[in-house]
C-alpha cells in the first residue's frame, strides 16, 4: 500500500510519499480553500503513485473530520469530503499531533510545539495521541500563538521571541511533566539555545508521522 503524506501549513502545503527523499510543496495562505488544495495536490503528485493519503491539518480534529476553521487559510474545510475529491482513502489528524507522532520514540509522555505559522501543540501519553489547542489560551496580552508564532516573532523581533519560547516552554513543562519535549516548526531553528529538556524536532518527522497512521 503506498502512501501519500500531507502536511499542510499557513504558508505552504508539503507532501511526500513514503520511500523517496523528495519532498514537494506549493503555497498556502489565507485564501486557499480544501478544493484549491486537492487540486494543486494532485497536479504536483500526477507523477507519483499512492493508494492511500495522511493528512496533517492545522486545527481540531475529531474522529477524523475537521470541527473548526483554520485560522490561516480560506474557507470551506469543514465538511469537506477528501476521500471523495482525492478518489482515494484519506485519514487526518492535527498538524501538530501528526508531527509528535513520528517523533516518538515509544514509551513516555511527549510533549510537542510546532513553531510555525501558527503553535502546534500535541502531547503523545503512552502511545495515545492527544491534540491540543493550547495556542489559544490566554497569556501576557494576548494568546501564546500570538507570542510564540510567527505574528509574535515578526513584531518582538528573534530575541524577545526566543525568551517567550523558553517561558512557556518552561510552563508548560511544569503543567504536564513530560519525559520528553521536542520543538518542532520550521522557526525552530531560528532558536540559538534550547530550553532545557527539549530536543529540536524535523518537519520530516510529521511525513513519519503520517505513514504510520496506516501502520
Amino acid at each position: 500500500m503506498d502512501k501519500l503524506v500531507i502536511d499542510i501549513g499557513g504558508t505552504n502545503v508539503k507532501a511526500k510519499i513514503e520511500g523517496p527523499e523528495e519532498r514537494r510543496k506549493l503555497p498556502s495562505g489565507p485564501t486557499m480553500t480544501p478544493q484549491m488544495m486537492v487540486d494543486g495536490i494532485i497536479e504536483m503528485t500526477k507523477d507519483w503513485h499512492y493508494d492511500v493519503i495522511s493528512m496533517g491539518f492545522p486545527g481540531v480534529i475529531k474522529h477524523g473530520l475537521i470541527q473548526t476553521e483554520p485560522k490561516n487559510l480560506g474557507d470551506g474545510w469543514v465538511g469537506f469530503d477528501f476521500s471523495k475529491a482525492f478518489g482515494k482513502p484519506v485519514k487526518i489528524l492535527n498538524d501538530a499531533a501528526m508531527q509528535a507522532l513520528g517523533s516518538y520514540e515509544g514509551s513516555g509522555v511527549l510533549l510537542f510545539l510546532g513553531l510555525g505559522t501558527g503553535l502546534g501543540t500535541a502531547i503523545i501519553a503512552e502511545g495515545t495521541i492527544l491534540p491540543m489547542e493550547l495556542a489559544h489560551l490566554s497569556y501576557k496580552k494576548g494568546t501564546f500563538e500570538d507570542y510564540l508564532g510567527l505574528r509574535g516573532l515578526n513584531k518582538l523581533g528573534p530575541e524577545k521571541w526566543e525568551k517567550h519560547v523558553h517561558s512557556v516552554v518552561e510552563r508548560f513543562a511544569d503543567a504536564f511533566l513530560p519525559d520528553d519535549i521536542v520543538l518542532g516548526g520550521g522557526n525552530s531553528k531560528l532558536l540559538t539555545t534550547i530550553p532545557q529538556g527539549c530536543r529540536l524536532g524535523n518537519n520530516h518527522l510529521a511525513f513519519d508521522g503520517g505513514f504510520k497512521l496506516w501502520e
